[in-house]
């Protein structure tokens, strides 16, 4: 009995899986068709509006079809929606990247289809539309990799520190700075002028001369720190997020060109720490903001051949709060050196 019910369920199965096919394949077929009688529909619309295009070329400009009878007729509309070209023996029809071909032979007209890639004559013009807008328009030079030295000054021409902040005075060959600026922004006002910015991040590591360090003293005033006679090298390290905006000049000279911008330039802490190793190899880094201006303001500059630069940067913000710098003085950093941009 209980098999008699499952080989009933099963033919019931079996009935229902049947008409669903047989339902599909009506409904396969009755898509189909629709979808036939769509191209074909589209297809003789298309090549009408192709031969009243042919033909109102043809009359309006008959004499001079006479007197060019091998060249081929070229019409677009639109950079890549609709191309029709029409020649002696064919009639192409481009949508995008999908074309019709309708040739002429003994038989009648014969259709084909075809693909196109960015190799084909198609896209020829396209391409060197794209080409000659690269380079002709405006690019500036901030993107890339920096590599300098920094220093600090009490003002715009003195850099000799007074006596009493003897201790801030600096190895000037060993205060490095390293900057990569990994982004940028070029607005053109012509081919070889326009304004430059972008973001980018500042390393700054003030290399001290002497055998010390610095600490936040009372008051969050900065003072001496001096951690004994077995210190070999200390320094003060900072980090910053750095936005410009720059005014550039561009003259060409041969292939390459010379080039010159300046402007404003902000930046903005990220994190800052003082670092001593000492003699027997013990290292002590000290995380802190060391009464360190967040925010900073000046101005920036460089000048150079292709994608050498050659900048400079001066800030009009001392490098510690104001009246909390050593002995209560602000000292205004600056740094100078090589840049490899990546402009194209």
């Amino acid at each position: 009995m209980r098999r008699s019910i499952k080989l009933k369920r099963l033919s019931n199965f079996s009935d229902t899986l049947f008409v669903l096919a047989e339902t599909k394949s009506n409904f396969n077929f009755t898509t189909m068709k629709k979808i036939k009688t769509i191209i074909v529909l589209s297809a003789i619309i298309i090549l009408g509006f192709c031969i009243n295009v042919s033909a109102e070329i043809q009359t309006g400009d008959n004499q001079a079809t006479k007197n060019n009878k091998n060249e081929p007729t070229k019409v677009s509309i639109g950079r890549d929606a609709v191309s029709v070209e029409e020649n002696d023996s064919a009639l192409n029809v481009k949508i995008g990247n999908r074309g019709i071909s309708i040739l002429e032979s003994l038989e009648g007209p014969k259709l084909s289809y075809k693909k196109y890639s960015q190799n084909d004559d198609w896209y020829q013009d396209e391409d060197n539309d794209r080409e000659y807008r690269r380079r002709s328009r405006f690019r500036g030079h901030w993107a890339g990799i920096e590599f300098g030295f920094n220093n600090y000054a009490i003002s715009e021409r003195n850099i000799v520190l007074p006596d009493d902040i003897n201790y801030m005075t600096l190895n000037s060959g060993k205060s490095s700075n390293f900057n990569i600026n990994f982004t940028q922004l070029s607005l053109g006002l012509g081919r070889h002028i326009g304004f430059v910015t972008g973001l980018g991040l500042n390393w700054n590591n003030y290399r001290f001369d002497g055998n010390n360090n610095i600490i936040k003293g009372d008051n969050g005033v900065i003072v001496e720190l001096d951690p004994g006679a077995d210190l070999e090298k200390s320094k003060l390290a900072t980090l910053f997020l750095t936005v410009p905006f720059m005014l550039e000049l561009q003259v060409p000279v041969h292939n390459n060109h010379l080039s010159i911008a300046a402007g404003p330039i902000g930046a903005l802490k990220l994190s800052s720490h003082t670092k001593m190793v000492f003699k027997d190899g013990e290292k002590i880094k000290s995380n802190g903001d060391f009464s360190l201006n967040m925010l900073r303001y000046g101005l920036t500059g460089r000048v150079g051949y292709g994608n050498f630069q050659l900048y400079g940067t001066y800030y009009k913000t001392p490098l510690f709060s104001t009246g909390k710098g050593p002995g209560n003085v602000n000292l205004y950093p600056f740094e100078i050196g090589l840049a490899l941009t990546f402009n194209d």
